[in-house]
């Protein structure tokens, strides 16, 4: 039998289904035949007559098998209909199919679907919903949710449990767990040796004995530097003539990180950072050493922005990041040795939030890209002085700071503070601490010990050795950032101080009144506790120098912290006695570099330890209404702005204003001269102008001291578009950069310095020919004298022959 086609004459719907199959809409023509039956073909050869005649009824099966439903609701017979069935097909007429239904009718409202019986409507209703119900057999609710979740959760979140039940079975102890390798690895020699040396306190005012080896031979190494960047022969330049050289980096966070690490970039290019003997951190400039003096940083500032553009783009804080790294091999032994040695060590040691600190720096700092090219080198201090023991690189100083409160040998300040309310007034301050790869010390207390014997117990300046003979492993470079950079353990002070201009800025003058009366009492308490480590100077009283009279003898720990509570700029080591430094390379990349003027701030210590050379009253020049400045900035920037632009000028930035009074770089000579009269009668001195001989002239006195090279990192014309003043990414507390930000900031770095690199040349060649000048008058005066002892015993005549000689 032939299909009968039809080509022109389809009706509404057999178009729709027709276009839906056409136009790949699959889901539209299954719906379209489950909503309007099935679709029905002509077979007989008069389909087209059929099709335009009256229609016809056609007879279908009804779900029940007992009758057969019609169009206008009738009923037949069975027999009828097995009658029909059974007739000889060539007495049956051919039926035409039923034409199509009328569009846009609903199947529920054709007169033959519903038969008359409402139970039979009823069954029939619900024959559809569980064909409908049957298309979800087998589907798992439990998918849909995990979607929702997955949308609305992030990954780490629903890791979360999986990361801390990993973690916690490899503290467990258990053995082979990953804590129970690190504390057998605890007690290897092989692996840490320093646990079988025996360690006690030097007290003494001296440098210790590796760094005067280490002095004697970075001297020629900073000579032949000196030559080439001065661009004389290296015969013409005496190593005693060499300028020790100085060089700091500045607290501030990552900005002090990547600014640093700009800085000094800008310095090794020129030459000038291979002259110095030193470089000396604070904060994020201690972070920046650590870098340097590592497997990472290969002791190339170039190498470690790269290394920061890989690593800073993410949160130090970011959970995802910080839990893969510490619980996945191998950076979770990398990472966690430090802090298991040290609770397992040291009983009564506390873990907190420095040590949480400590560890989210490492994990982004110390960690390279691809997370394989770890080194356990990288994480002990003395092992630093791997590259300082041939004098091939400056020595790292690094610093902490103890809050001495007089009376208070628990660390209860807060106690103290409410207990000194019935006591005479006393006064709390901050002793230093550094740390070399040869010696942890301090210089308030004249006493230190080997680094790699940082961590273990004291009692009488020995070592207390634990129950099995072994004391414990030197202390993690972890801890230490931790330390370094724990800015947020500040006293209730130095929070006041940075929120009081927004106090008065919202009219809280009662609040702030009532704070202000509360200043003796707020220096002496911490909101957040300092990171602890065992106190080398407990039972020492008898044995450190007179005059001191601090609490430390009494204490079992030390709480150190961020070295900038006490001062921004690490200058106080650099001028120990016995380094003798005769130039410091100042990069301050402070927070607000005039209105905390750190150079000032220098003036206190020196006059305290009476050191000579420093050129007192250096720094930023005082303003008036500094207390009023921050509330006032805004109508005066306005005012100002207004009659700038009234008179056809552009309008002065606050950035500007705050450029006003030092440039770029600033150089000031100190004198040797004994002064009179106290710092408040003595004039600050006049930076050094090279246009004016008679200024150049006062480096080149026999009677000059300390030249101070300062380089505040202020915006500047020629990289516009970036204020450290106004940046958001280079707030302290912002710890993510893009690489595009880090490249703003190398570039504002270099023009800084290439502002005053001339200048630089020309201190560094001013205090190197005083030197020479120096010596050379040395050696003559000393030839003079032996000529004329010669004269006088008569030595000198003899050799020439004289007669009355007896030869």
């Amino acid at each position: 039998m032939n299909r009968a086609v039809r080509r022109f004459q389809l009706g509404g719907r057999q178009r729709q289904y027709a276009l839906s199959i056409a136009l790949g809409c699959s889901t539209a023509a299954i719906y379209g035949a489950w909503h309007n039956q099935r679709f029905v073909l002509a077979d007989g050869g008069q389909f087209g007559e059929a099709w335009r005649t009256k229609p016809t009824i056609g007879a279908q099966k009804a779900s029940s098998p007992d009758r057969i439903v019609g169009r206008k609701g009738g009923t037949a017979s069975s027999s009828e209909s097995q009658d029909s069935q059974t007739a000889s097909p060539d007495l049956v007429a051919p039926q035409p199919p039923p034409p199509p239904q009328t569009p846009g009718q609903s199947v529920f409202n054709a007169e033959g679907d519903f038969p008359e019986n409402p139970l039979q409507a009823w069954q029939h209703a619900t024959d559809r919903v569980t064909a409908v119900c049957g298309s979800f057999t087998g589907f798992d609710m439990t998918s849909i949710r995990e979607r929702v979740l997955g949308l609305l959760v992030p990954t780490w979140v629903r890791m979360l449990p999986a990361y801390l039940n990993k973690l916690q079975d490899e503290l467990s102890m258990t053995p082979w767990s990953l804590s129970w390798e690190i504390w057998e690895e605890a007690h290897d020699p092989q692996i840490n040796p320093e646990i079988i040396w025996d360690a006690r306190v030097r007290v003494s005012k001296e440098l210790c004995a590796e760094e005067q080896a280490f002095l004697r031979k970075r001297r020629p190494q900073t000579a032949r530097a000196l030559a080439r960047y001065l661009g004389v022969p290296e015969s013409e330049v005496h190593p005693e003539d060499v300028p020790i050289i100085g060089m700091c980096g500045s607290g501030g966070g990552l900005r002090a990180l990547v600014a640093g690490a700009s800085s000094y970039l800008s310095a090794a290019e020129d030459g000038l950072f291979d002259c110095a003997t030193y470089s000396a951190g604070v904060s994020g400039s201690c972070w920046l050493q650590t870098l340097y003096y590592s497997s990472i940083g290969r002791q190339s500032h170039a190498h470690i922005i790269d290394h920061l553009k890989d690593r800073i783009g993410i949160h130090i804080a970011y959970p995802a990041a910080l839990l893969s790294l510490i619980s996945q091999a191998p950076t979770n032994k990398y990472l966690l040795s430090g802090y298991v040695e040290k609770l397992r060590g040291v009983p009564d040691a506390d873990f907190g939030l420095v040590d949480i600190y400590g560890l989210a720096l490492a994990a982004r700092l110390l960690v390279p890209r691809g997370e394989l090219g770890i080194s356990n080198y990288d994480l002990k201090i003395s092992n630093q002085r791997f590259y300082t023991d041939d004098g091939q690189q400056p020595l790292p100083v690094y610093t902490a700071v103890r809050h001495e409160i007089p009376g208070d040998v628990n660390g209860d300040g807060e106690q103290l503070a409410k207990d000194s309310k019935l006591t005479k007034k006393h006064h709390d301050y901050f002793q230093w601490f550094e740390w070399t790869p040869y010696e942890f010390f301090c210089e308030d207390l004249d006493a230190g010990i080997p680094t790699w014997a940082v961590g273990r117990k004291w009692e009488g300046g020995e070592s207390v050795r634990r129950d099995n003979g072994l004391a414990l492993p030197e202390l993690r470079v972890p801890l230490m950032m931790g330390i370094w950079g724990s800015a947020f353990c500040a006293t209730l002070s130095h929070y006041y101080k940075e929120v009081r201009p927004v106090l008065k800025a919202c009219g809280m003058g009662t609040l702030d009144g009532l704070l202000a009366g509360k200043s003796d009492d707020m220096v002496k308490v911490h909101p957040i506790d300092p990171a602890v480590i065992p106190n080398f100077a407990l039972g020492l009283k008898g044995m450190l120098p007179e005059g001191n009279e601090s609490s430390i003898h009494e204490a079992e720990r030390l709480q150190l912290m961020d070295a900038g509570m006490a001062n921004n700029l690490p200058i106080y080591p650099l001028l120990r006695p016995g380094r003798d430094v005769d130039v410091i390379v100042a990069f301050d990349a402070s927070a607000d570099v005039r209105a905390d003027n750190w150079i000032k701030v220098v003036d206190g210590y020196a006059s305290q330890r009476n050191i000579k050379g420093w050129p007192m009253g250096a720094g930023w020049p005082p303003e008036e209404n500094t207390e009023n400045k921050t509330v006032d900035q805004l109508d005066q920037t306005q005012q100002t702005a207004a009659e700038r632009i009234k008179d056809g000028e552009p309008p002065t930035t606050p950035s500007e204003k705050l450029q006003k009074g030092l440039s770029h770089c600033t150089i000031w000579a100190g004198s040797k001269e004994e002064r009179h009269g106290s710092m408040a009668e003595t004039s600050p001195p006049t930076p050094i102008d090279f246009s004016a001989d008679s200024q150049a002239h006062q480096l080149m006195s026999p009677h000059a001291g300390i030249a101070v090279v300062y380089f505040p990192f202020l915006a500047n014309e020629k990289v516009p578009g970036v204020d450290p003043m106004k940046a958001e990414f280079m707030s302290t507390w912002n710890f993510v950069y893009t690489p595009e930000e880090i490249d703003s900031v190398v570039k504002l770095a270099r023009a800084n310095f290439d502002e005053g690199r001339e200048q630089t040349r020309r201190t560094i060649r001013a205090v190197w020919e005083r030197k020479k000048g120096l010596r050379l008058g040395r050696e003559q005066e000393a030839m003079d004298v032996a000529r004329r002892r010669k004269f006088r015993t008569g030595t000198a005549a003899m050799r020439h022959g004289d007669q009355f000689g007896g030869f």
